[in-house]
């Protein structure tokens, strides 16, 4: 394979909390893409950040979980790359994805954010018809109709994408009042109204082994509807959408008392942290204050 020149340079930013079972597979296929990682940890307790630094990788340790979008604004201003590419620890690329991506770039000069042809454990294809914030959505009933080639798309998804560092910069990066979900809504959204296009790469591909980014631990489940919750709200409320929070707290909260009545902890677990994340929005309490974080660093 011909060496890239330094303005097709691009540094994988990988973000990891326990991550260890899924990382080593992740930072092959980087390698196998010609890719140096830099792997921002999030406090792991599983060997996560020990494995990334064995495997050659650039690694950043978080003394706490500082978040998703935190963690990768701090990988990138670490890096030096004129690319970004921003991929889960679960997400795997085949071979030759990196090159197909910065062919695109030049072929679609006016593009954003170029992501991936992304691929579930089960074969199908994940293509999100929709997302909640952007106004300029032509297929505003989530119509699903997969592309069988490049298009342009109004959501692509944060488990792996490529983006100038400048621009990535420039606009500040993920919103770091975001701990989790939504942060790639909210991003597209801002890459749009700055006046760029959001870039499908059909030969491009992405093997994305959903959920396999933490390790499943009791009250996590808890933990991650709760601010699923608390961003849908907070996005929704930034863009001048109705937060829904108010309805979220109604529906789950009389879905976790019926699932207390079938001692399923994962279904209570599910509903009363949905529950608990819109009440604490409609209190005014942030995502960052829940995890002991300030707004600043």
């Amino acid at each position: 394979m011909q060496p890239r020149s330094s303005e097709d340079d691009v540094v994988a930013i990988v973000v990891t909390f326990d991550s260890a079972k899924v990382l080593g597979g992740c930072i092959e296929a980087l390698d196998e893409n010609r890719l140096p990682a830099i792997v921002v940890d999030n406090a792991s307790s599983d060997g996560s950040a020990e494995l990334a630094r064995h495997s050659g990788a650039r690694v950043i340790r978080n003394r706490v979980n500082e978040g998703y979008g935190r963690a990768n604004n701090r990988g990138a201003a670490a890096a030096s790359s004129p690319w970004l590419l921003i991929v889960n620890p679960d997400v795997a690329l085949d071979p030759g994805t990196v090159d197909r991506l910065l062919d695109a770039a030049k072929r679609y000069p006016d593009a954003g954010i170029l992501a991936p042809r992304i691929v579930e454990p089960d074969g199908r294809f994940f293509f999100q018809p929709r997302s909640l914030i952007p106004p300029y959505l032509p297929n505003s009933g989530g119509r699903r109709s997969l592309p069988e080639g490049d298009c342009c798309a109004p959501f692509l998804s944060g488990a792996c994408f490529m983006i100038r560092r400048e621009l990535f910069l420039r606009l500040g990066g993920f919103d770091e009042r975001i701990f989790l979900f939504y942060e790639d809504d909210d991003l597209c959204r801002r890459v749009a109204d700055a006046g760029y296009a959001l870039v499908h790469v059909h030969s491009a591909v992405a093997r994305h082994l959903r959920g396999g980014s933490s390790e499943r631990r009791p009250g996590r489940v808890f933990t991650a509807r709760w601010h699923l919750a608390w961003s849908r709200a907070y996005v929704s409320r930034k863009y001048g959408l109705p937060s829904g929070a108010a309805q979220m707290v109604l529906v789950n909260g009389a879905k976790a008392l019926l699932a207390c009545l079938t001692l399923r902890r994962s279904l209570v677990e599910r509903y009363a942290g949905s529950a608990a994340g819109a009440l604490a929005f409609l209190r005014g309490r942030t995502a960052l204050a829940r995890q002991g974080l300030s707004e600043t660093r």
